[in-house]
């Protein structure tokens, strides 16, 4: 590692006293650490999240490009993509001046009721891991750092702060970890978060074993490690356990407390310089150390990217076609579609909590679509809304977040989309401070959409005041339901106000909080947001009005979504049920017209009991801020959905893992190696949709599969080359997947293993009628299981059959080989 830019480390390093190297660690306020100009180091700036850069400030004063989902982006199956959607990421991060990305999520879809399922990537480890390296290799091109996380197990919301996930060594290594180290070998990230949760007795934050030993140890991890925002617990436990940073600062376990603990002897500063140096590798690694030479220099950064292009291209080609019987799809030119759903009005486009930016714009599926098809071809009904419940104030409103001090002096003010507002720390409008904030207002006009009764409510904690078209419907206090200082962002929402408008006439509104902290509590948070919910027609009108545009039209193209409600950090679902009447509106337009489409707007899993029913099924996961246009491009057959299922699709009955509850404080793994594919294999169910499913335009078909192994020396990988033929009538594009049997399993002294797993994939174009040799490398990994006797990777020797094909499903060609 010795270079220039260590040698610069470590002469700044030198420079450094002791409080100065505690306040380092500790962080300066709630996205960044401090600067320090006797070394000439800048202050290192973070930001969230995986599919946009928000930067330091919660506002749609600086809006980002909101890609699809990480999900999405997974079912792509493709990690090139993946790399260029690193490359625009790291783009937006150097224009709103961030150096780390605090990304990517490769946490792995262990229960489908996970609530942050929509921001990891896959079931499978490996396809989590290639995904990953591109992310962050294309990210780090552009000179930004990022941070894998969350290292590790952090799989579901519930107690995340205090649960003990209990998971053998074997499943850890061959599931849980594996992401992790394959990204770190390959691409080399400059940081990786600890999370929140314990494993095994002992909380992330202060993991030794898995820190110290495996992650730096093992993999040659030189980066920097910085703890998931607020889940430090200890000063000595932390440090010792290999964390970095604690953050948010500058009131964390380190800072004063970690320089005491240094002089009152429980703490080697030697320990802290290695944290420190870290930090300052981070920093010259990006460019704000002097003297040290950036990795990425200003000449070498890749050429700008087109943010619209390509989020309108991840978002089609992460579309799953998993049905289209009678070849619904693409759209016939000419023909009339009646387009159905609330959430093809008002598109869902991102998951809820961390990850959430605020985009330029987000194009609706009735806005694509609109502009695709010809005039008069087009109709639309509202059929059934998802949002069960109060959502953020959107459609209609304009308000601006007003700061007054004590006086009621104006000190400030932000616009607030959405009815939200989310600081943190110092992140402030321009001229406020916490010393001299004293209320914040949402303030402006609501035009409604619909005449009838409207309700309005309050999502947050503490004092507010809800006044609407100047009558007062509100003055008290909400408190909290436990202890969590993020609960502000991620709670329920309260109604409070009903209130009788008129479609057109706008009104008067205003929400007011006094803001307080509680005396225990250093993280400042600010965060409420005013909720609102149209006017309640009867369900059964609107889905017979949509059953009724259904059979006068060609083709119906109903939109089925989830809400933040239902998927978001912070909570677990407790169903896979599409909220709402939509399973009935579904059901009565299927009944009006058999030519009936569903396009799925959810980040995650969900059950589909009219899947049969219906003529067409179209994952659309949640598709980043140009859903609708990518939406027109693949209906109208312009291009085609080129995704495959990152994850098995199911109902909840039928999965074989599903638990997110701990008992006691604990969480089993008890499942061990076997969760996704692997469990419903080992269970002998029939998902809904298997694991790498999709169909395209086109058809394929497999002509041949052989294989060669390496010897040891040269690495003991395995080379299948595939021969596939397209032989459909447009061009297309095929994920060719490689999955490992074993052939010759004795089952009282083999080890237990899945009875397949996906070993490699790799993806080709071809035209109608052409053929394509397409070489998937296995790596020896794939051989190889973890041996908790020996406690390292052993190659379990025998025979193997090497499947190929279109899904774990449908696998179209085989060969054997030993190994």
């Amino acid at each position: 590692m010795a270079g220039p830019r260590e040698a610069v480390v470590e002469a700044a390093l030198g420079k450094l006293d002791l409080d100065a190297k505690a306040r380092l660690l500790a962080g300066q306020d709630m996205w960044s650490l401090p600067a320090l100009p006797e070394i000439g180091l800048k202050s290192l700036v973070m930001s969230d999240g995986p599919i946009g850069v928000r930067g330091v400030r919660w506002t749609a004063d600086d809006p980002s490009v909101a890609l699809p989902s990480p999900t999405a982006l997974a079912a792509s199956w493709d990690p090139e993509l993946a790399h260029r959607a690193g490359v625009l990421l790291a783009q937006e991060a150097r224009r709103k001046g961030v150096h780390v990305l605090l990304a990517p999520t490769v946490n792995l879809h262990r229960s489908p009721l996970g609530g942050r399922h929509f921001e990891a990537y896959s079931e499978d480890p490996y396809l989590t891991g290639r995904i990953g390296v591109g992310y962050v290799e294309g990210v780090q091109s552009g000179g930004v750092g990022t941070t894998v996380k969350h290292f590790v197990a952090n799989d579901a919301e519930t107690d995340r702060f205090t649960v003990d996930n209990l998971i053998s060594r074997r499943t850890l290594r061959e599931l849980y970890l594996a992401p992790f180290e394959l990204i770190v070998e390959n691409a080399h990230p400059w940081g990786v978060m600890t999370a929140y949760n314990t494993v095994n007795g002992t909380t992330m934050t202060e993991h030794r074993y898995l820190v110290n030993e495996i992650l730096r140890g093992e993999w040659g991890f030189d980066g920097f490690n910085v703890s998931d925002w607020t889940a430090a617990r200890s000063t000595v436990g932390a440090i010792e356990g290999g964390l970095d940073v604690a953050m948010p600062g500058p009131k964390t376990v380190y800072g004063e407390a970690l320089a005491r603990a240094v002089r009152d002897g429980e703490v080697e500063e030697a320990t802290v310089d290695t944290a420190v140096r870290n930090v300052l590798r981070l920093a010259a690694r990006v460019g704000i150390l002097d003297g040290a030479e950036p990795v990425v220099a200003e000449a070498q950064l890749p050429s700008p990217v087109d943010g619209e292009a390509l989020a309108r291209e991840i978002a089609r080609r992460s579309f799953v076609l998993v049905r289209n019987e009678n070849d619904a799809l693409p759209l016939k030119p000419n023909g009339t579609v009646a387009l159905l759903g609330a959430a093809a009005r008002d598109a869902r486009v991102l998951g809820g909590g961390s990850a959430i930016v605020f985009p330029h714009h987000v194009v609706s599926p009735l806005d694509g679509l609109t502009a695709a098809l010809p005039e008069g071809t087009l109709t639309y009904a509202v059929g059934a809304d998802p949002n069960t419940e109060l959502a953020d104030a959107d459609k209609g409103f304009e308000l601006r977040a007003v700061c007054r001090d004590a006086a009621g002096q104006v000190i400030g003010s932000a616009s607030a989309p959405s009815g939200q507002v989310r600081w943190m720390g110092a992140d402030l409008p321009d001229g406020v401070t916490h010393d001299t904030l004293h209320t914040v207002e949402l303030t402006g006009t609501f035009t409604p959409r619909d005449t009838g009764r409207h309700t309005f409510g309050i999502k947050g904690l503490g004092a507010f005041t809800l006044a609407v078209d100047g009558t007062m419907y509100y003055d008290d206090v909400q408190r909290p339901l436990k202890d969590d200082p993020f609960s502000s962002f991620f709670g329920a929402p309260e109604p409070r106000a009903r209130v009788d408008l008129t479609a057109g006439t706008p009104v008067e509104v205003s929400l007011t909080y006094v803001v307080s902290f509680s005396e225990n509590r250093d993280l400042k948070v600010i965060g409420f947001t005013l909720v609102h919910q149209e006017p309640r027609r009867d369900p059964d009108e609107l889905i017979a009005e949509a059953a009724e545009s259904a059979r006068l039209a060609d083709t119906a193209v109903v939109v089925v979504a989830t809400t933040e409600r239902v998927e978001s950090e912070g909570y677990d679902r407790t169903d896979l049920r599409l909220p709402g009447r939509q399973d009935d509106l579904v059901h009565a337009v299927a009944a009006a017209n058999p030519n009936t489409v569903v396009i799925v707007n959810s980040g995650s899993p969900v059950e589909l009991p009219w899947r049969d029913d219906v003529a067409a099924v179209l994952l659309g996961w949640f598709p980043g801020q140009e859903a609708g246009a990518a939406l027109a491009d693949v209906l109208t057959g312009t291009h085609e959905p080129g995704g495959r299922l990152p994850t098995t699709w199911g109902s909840l009955t039928d999965a074989p893992v599903t638990r997110v509850v701990p008992e006691n404080g604990e969480l089993p793994y008890s499942e061990g190696i076997f969760i996704g594919y692997r469990a419903w294999e080992k269970e002998g169910r029939t998902p809904s949709y298997p694991f790498g499913h999709g169909l395209g335009y086109t058809d394929w078909s497999y002509e041949s599969i052989e294989a060669e192994t390496e010897a040891e020396s040269e690495g003991g990988g395995t080379s299948v080359t595939v021969r596939v033929t397209n032989s459909g009538a447009r061009h297309g594009r095929e994920v060719v997947q490689v999955y490992l049997a074993p052939a010759d399993t004795d089952p009282v002294t083999a080890p237990e293993r899945p009875a397949r797993w996906l070993a490699g994939f790799a993806g080709v174009e071809a035209g109608p009628g052409e053929s394509a040799e397409v070489i998937v490398e296995l790596p020896r990994r794939a051989f190889e299981i973890w041996d908790e006797t020996a406690n390292s990777w052993a190659v379990v020797k025998g025979s193997y059959e090497i499947h190929a094909g279109r899904s774990i499903a449908d696998r179209r060609v085989v060969t054997t080989i030993n190994v």
